[in-house]
């Protein structure tokens, strides 16, 4: 099928999603300046350092697309060594270095907003990716494990690559230096409620639902319904970003500009690194997409987290993490319709509809 097939297939909600993330953007911009002290309240919304109303718009927004895995079909993607020894190497070689790079090639002036990107590189992504990839018709088994993979090696290497890429690197090269003390636990508690929490819940629905009725009921009957919580849940959450940060991006969009300028060149070398990659490793369609979305994604809530919790909610790192997804957002899904496009690269049986 072409990718105008596939388009024209997709639910209204699907088909016009640039335009209610737009819509999500302005609102949240608009809530954030004309209800006052709404950013405060939102703000205070937390568990142990986590914003309840993120967190509660990412779980609605992983949950059905866990729920569509089938948990059954991981192991031929865990046999695929070719497409994990790639995630790997671009989530956790390429993907930091390419964002240091160019954090100090275009931010050579600005200290705090150039940290803040590099924060940024070292948090690969483990939510939002879900979306884009289901939305673009990836492997989502291959997208399960690699997200599994991901929230792995976060626990044990984000710590460590900071030091690297903030400390040690800028000093062998006479750069400025910067600190950065996080602890494995925290990023260990981001990533099970982010993450294991709604996994847990996808993976438990399938069992009991197709223990219950059968496979065919499942995913014919409950899946449809249970969709477009996912797209609910991704506008929900970008009104509250914007809402939190509608004062400081009105208030300072020259900043966000810079800011917006490395982050936009990451994005597009990344994904398209990520899809040569496939295409050059002999990937079908579905795992070749896979492999560029979980490259160029970025796990914003915990960079976000970390940098407030590290730096101050006011500082010009916590600036940069938030704009991360502020320029996420609407380039990637700009990227699922690319990767459509490029479905004639590949042979019609390689593709999924």
């Amino acid at each position: 099928m072409s990718a105008r097939g596939v388009i024209a297939g997709l639910s209204t909600l699907d088909r016009f999603l640039p335009v209610w993330i737009i819509a999500a953007m302005a609102a949240g911009l608009l809530l954030g300046r004309l209800v006052p002290g709404l950013d405060t309240a939102l703000e205070a919304v937390k568990v142990g350092g986590i914003s309840l109303p993120i967190a509660l718009g990412l779980l609605l927004m992983m949950y059905p697309v866990l729920a569509k895995v089938r948990y059954d079909r991981l192991g031929a993607v865990t046999g695929d060594r070719r497409l994990l020894i790639s995630s790997l190497l671009l989530n956790w070689v390429l993907g930091p270095a390419v964002m240091f790079a160019l954090a100090w090639i275009l931010l050579p002036d600005l200290p705090e907003y150039r940290t803040g990107l590099i924060i940024v590189g070292l948090a690969r992504c483990i939510a939002m990716v879900l979306i884009w990839n289901d939305l673009a018709c990836g492997d989502r088994e291959a997208a399960a494990v690699l997200v599994a993979l991901n929230s792995l090696f976060q626990v044990l290497a984000f710590g460590a690559l900071g030091w690297f890429y903030l400390q040690v690197l800028p000093g062998r090269l006479g750069l400025a230096q910067s600190a950065l003390q996080v602890s494995a636990f925290d990023i260990a508690c981001y990533v099970l409620v982010f993450l294991g929490v709604p996994l847990a819940a996808g993976y438990a629905s399938r069992k009991l639902g197709e223990r219950a009725r059968s496979r065919a009921w499942y995913e014919s009957r409950f899946l449809p319904r249970v969709g477009p919580i996912a797209l609910y849940g991704l506008l929900f959450t970008v009104v509250v970003l914007f809402a939190l940060q509608g004062h400081t991006i009105a208030s300072r969009p020259g900043d966000v500009a810079r800011i917006a300028l490395p982050l936009l060149a990451y994005f597009a070398l990344m994904w398209g690194g990520g899809f040569l990659t496939g295409r050059a490793i002999g990937l079908p369609y579905d795992k070749t997409t896979t492999l560029a979305f979980t490259a160029a994604g970025n796990n914003f809530e915990l960079a976000i987290a970390v940098a407030v919790g590290v730096f101050g909610v006011t500082s010009g790192q916590a600036l940069a993490g938030v704009v991360g997804p502020l320029i996420e957002v609407p380039v990637l899904v700009a990227l699922v319709y690319v990767s459509l496009a490029c479905r004639r690269l590949f042979s019609e049986e390689h593709v999924r509809v």
